[in-house]
């Protein structure tokens, strides 16, 4: 759904047959330009919420992939949190190819010609909170992964002294031990990737990168299971941790809808 200027969009259950992050791999990190859309939506309108959004918004998205700008448009649901009347809690995601042309791709009328804006928008529903410019950087998943194994993602929230290094960290050290664990069942994590921030920067930004890791529950979500005598690459993990300024902070998302060029 269009929210100011930028607007929306990230996940549920996927259906597709070609898995869901694969896209990020083929469209995301190198290409574009995505953006993170935080909105509160008050607890008494979040079915009406995620109803126009799945069934209205989503095939808008669909039309708006077919003329090639949008190459992404997905909607995540936190899942517990705190200071909730007063925080978001839940997050779009959305990828485009010009992000100057980006208010154009939404036209309701393409894909619903005979439907009010009063019985789709959810402006009146919701509240954005921030805005994000982000690059994708990198994606790995597990081979024998199928689309029920992404189903909640957790954001993790990174403050580093010097955000490219600590991008750089990651694939170099992070990013092939985990592919390697995953593939050996070490871990039930299905999927880990990055993504830098483009803008906004400041004081009152507490973080300059993210990182996200799916599973197929909200169990090993909130409570990962690691293989015993599992190695962990412990030399990456330390110059990593030496680059962040405080704590890293994390959220989990339920997956709601996901919309890829594929589907």
């Amino acid at each position: 759904m269009k929210a100011n200027v930028i607007p929306s969009g990230l996940f549920r259950k996927i259906t597709s047959s070609i898995l869901l992050f694969m896209i990020i791999h083929l469209y995301g990190y190198g290409q574009g330009i995505t953006v993170y859309q935080y909105r509160h939506v008050p607890e008494d309108k979040v079915g009406e919420f995620i109803n126009r959004e799945t069934n209205y918004w989503s095939k808008v998205a669909e039309k708006a992939m077919e003329k090639g700008n949008l190459t992404w448009w997905a909607l995540l649901e936190k899942v517990g949190g705190y200071d909730l009347p007063n925080s978001s809690n839940f997050l779009f995601i959305n990828t485009y190819n010009d992000i100057d042309n980006a208010s154009s791709v939404w036209d309701p009328a393409a894909a619903f010609p005979g439907v009010s804006m009063d019985k789709m928008e959810t402006g009146s529903l919701s509240t954005v909170t921030s805005n994000f410019f982000m690059r994708v950087e990198h994606w790995e998943q597990a081979a024998s992964a199928q689309p029920d194994d992404f189903q909640y993602v957790v954001l993790v929230y990174h403050n580093a002294s010097n955000a490219g290094q600590l991008i750089q960290l990651e694939k170099t050290h992070w990013a092939p031990f985990i592919k390697s664990a995953m593939d050996k069942k070490q871990t039930t994590m299905s999927g880990w990737g990055n993504a830098s921030v483009l803008s906004p920067f400041g004081d009152d930004i507490k973080f300059n990168t993210v990182s996200y890791d799916v599973y197929p529950s909200l169990k090993e979500a909130l409570s990962p299971t690691w293989q015993d005598g599992t190695v962990y690459p412990e030399t990456g993990l330390n110059e990593i941790a030496a680059l962040e300024l405080n704590r890293r902070g994390s959220v989990v998302y339920r997956i709601v809808k996901v919309v890829t060029p594929n589907n």
